[in-house]
Parts: structure tokens; C-alpha cells; sequence
């Protein structure tokens, strides 16, 4: 006999509670869509998600000593976090006691990412549900990050080609609709924000590199230092390893450059590269629109430059509020209400996978 109900306990909608523990940010969300209707889970659109809360809880001080992610404090950090985290998204969405009254569903990030943080989130959540009565959701952490497109703006025109740019991945996906996405690129090397961060840790500038390297980049000449654009006329796939390497090799040769002028020109390769790759693939598959996702989709100047080009080119572009591109819960709710209405209730039995590729279905 099943220990969970339907999630159609409010009728017209589902509310799910949602964490996300991949990394280094203890996440927790609260959202609201339409109810689970099987039937109509495979539409063209995306429906909106309201978001009643959304707490981050961030680990960069914890971090920061060491020079990045240690895998061991994160998990422990989560560990006790958590709970004040959980706590603080429902009273912040008005849900000041009995959870299961109000909750239709929870769900977590189950995939990629660091495994131990993955296990604390994975393991909250369906002892919640558990106790709740309500159905668990896994979700796909990079499935989270296209979902955070729709937030704020679900009625973007399809197909779209979201540049997905972060710590640990820089991919370009096609999304066609719900549920249907087909891979046009990714690096065969370092990701953006792992070369933001090693360039960084190399300056001796400190952890996080990326929006360390983001404000010094304001103070120096993007144009007075030429570093290489790793592949940018070469296909759709990318490759940073080379451009930090090189960046490294100047400085050895030019010890006394301005680390201001070295930020500001790697910042404006790596800006220069992501771009004309996105640019390509939109003319590639014929999308309507060009969206950001990601940490690094904070990078001030490839927000800049993102959105005046891609609208420049005749795209209709998003580039999302911060809140939603870094690491956060309400992206994993949104992506939750989704697969819960296409695919139903995920099994208690399920665990985490730190490799767990996106689905493609082309």
C-alpha cells in the first residue's frame, strides 16, 4: 500500500517543497504550479511557477580558506544547515505549521554534483516526504538550471538555446519544449568558472575567483592584453584549459602586469568565446530565443554583452536575475512540478548519481 497521496491536495495546484544541496549553497524553495494532470504534461509550453520562497544559505566563508570546494565541509555544512534552512523557506511562504496540510510534494536535487552534499539533500527529502505523505521528486541538477529560464518568463518562444555556464559545466542545450532537449556543445576540458577560478587562485586574488575577477575586470583595459579565444571558430564545443594556461604563461613573462588588465582580458576572452559560440548555435538549430543559466551567467560583462548581441541578432534573449543563476531551490521546484506531472512520483528508493547526465531526447 502506498505511503503517499496524489499531489492534487489544493485541487488546481500542487505546492512542492524543494532542496538543493549539490555544492556549496544549502538551498531550500518553496513553489506553486498547476496541479499534476498527466495528460497534459507533455504541452509545448512551460507553465508558470510562483515562487513563495526561496532561502540560500551560502558556504563561501567556509570555503574560501581553502581556495575552493572541500567536499568534507560541505557535506557537514548542509548537515546543519539544513534544517534552520527548511524551516526559514516555510515560514517565509506562510507555512508556519503542519507542512503536510499545505505540501503536495517534495523534492531534491539527486545529480550531478558533490555526492556527500547530494546525500544530505537527497536523504532530507524523502524523509519528509515520507513523514508528510506526500510523493519525492528527484531532479537533475542541470535540468534545474533550464527550468530557472522559464521563472520568470515562461512564455519565451520555442525553440530556444540555452548557454548553461558554471563552475562545473559549460554547455550549449537546445530546448524544444518541456522535457525535450538535444546537446549542441559542451567543453572538452575546463569549464568557464573552474578556468575563472584556477586563473584566480593563480593571482593569489582568493575564492570565489569568478566575481572576484568580475569586479576586478572593472578597474583594468580588456583590450590591453590579447589572450587566445580557445576554438571560438571551431564548432560549437569549447575548450578554457589552453586560455588559462596562457594567461598563467604571461604573467611569468610579465611579472609586474596589472592583475586588473589580466582580469579584464581574460574575462574578455572567455566573454568573447561564449558568445559567438551562442550566437552560432542559434543560427544553427533556428532558435526564436537565446537565454543564460549558471553561476557564471552573474558575470556582469557576459550579461552585458549576452543580451546586446543575442537582441542585436534578432533573438528574443533572457538573461535571468542573479537569484536564479546560481545554485538555488526554486530552479529544482520548478523542474520538480514538471517531472511530477510528465513522469509521477520518484521511488524512495532512489539515490544520488554525482555523474547523472541531462536526458537528451532528440
Amino acid at each position: 500500500m502506498s505511503t503517499t497521496r496524489q499531489a492534487t491536495a489544493t485541487g488546481t495546484t500542487t505546492t512542492l517543497l524543494a532542496i538543493e544541496t549539490s555544492c556549496d549553497e544549502t538551498s531550500v524553495a518553496v513553489v506553486r504550479g498547476p496541479a499534476a494532470d498527466p495528460a497534459a504534461a507533455d504541452l509545448d509550453r512551460f507553465a508558470p511557477t510562483e515562487v513563495l520562497s526561496n532561502v540560500v544559505s551560502s558556504q563561501i566563508d567556509l570555503h574560501a580558506a581553502f581556495g575552493g570546494v572541500v567536499p568534507e565541509v560541505a557535506s557537514r555544512a548542509h548537515l546543519e544547515m539544513l534544517e534552520s534552512v527548511v524551516a526559514r523557506a516555510l515560514a517565509d511562504a506562510g507555512i508556519d505549521d503542519e507542512p503536510e496540510r499545505h505540501l503536495d510534494a517534495v523534492a531534491a536535487t539527486c545529480g550531478p554534483g558533490l555526492i556527500g552534499a547530494l546525500l544530505i539533500g537527497v536523504s532530507a527529502a524523502k524523509s519528509l516526504a515520507l513523514a508528510w505523505g506526500v510523493p519525492y521528486v528527484g531532479v537533475n541538477h542541470m535540468e534545474g538550471h533550464l527550468f530557472a529560464t522559464f521563472l520568470e518568463r515562461p512564455d519565451l518562444e520555442l525553440p530556444l538555446v540555452v548557454l548553461l555556464v558554471s563552475g562545473g559545466h559549460t554547455m550549449l542545450v537546445e530546448v524544444r519544449r518541456p522535457g525535450r532537449y538535444r546537446l549542441l556543445g559542451s567543453t572538452i576540458d575546463d569549464a568557464a568558472g573552474e578556468a575563472f577560478d584556477k586563473v584566480a587562485r593563480y593571482l593569489g586574488l582568493g575564492y570565489p575567483g569568478g566575481p572576484i575577477i568580475d569586479r576586478l575586470a572593472t578597474e583594468g583595459d580588456p583590450h590591453a592584453i590579447r589572450f587566445p579565444r580557445g576554438m571560438i571558430n571551431e564548432g560549437l564545443d569549447f575548450s578554457f584549459s589552453g586560455m588559462k594556461t596562457a594567461v598563467v604563461n604571461f604573467v611569468r613573462r610579465h611579472p609586474h602586469v596589472s592583475d586588473a588588465d589580466v582580469a579584464a582580458g581574460f574575462q574578455e576572452a572567455v566573454v568573447d568565446v561564449l558568445v559567438a559560440k551562442t550566437l552560432r548555435a542559434g543560427a544553427k538549430v533556428g532558435a526564436r530565443t537565446l537565454c543564460l543559466g549558471g553561476g557564471v551567467a552573474a558575470n556582469s560583462r557576459l550579461r552585458d554583452r549576452f543580451g546586446a548581441e543575442a537582441a542585436a541578432a534578432g533573438y528574443d534573449v533572457l538573461v535571468p536575475d542573479r537569484a536564479y543563476c546560481t545554485d538555488n531551490a526554486a530552479m529544482i521546484g520548478s523542474a520538480a512540478l514538471w517531472r511530477l506531472a510528465n513522469d509521477g512520483p520518484g521511488s524512495l528508493d532512489s539515490g544520488a548519481d554525482p555523474s547523472l547526465r541531462l536526458e537528451l531526447v532528440r
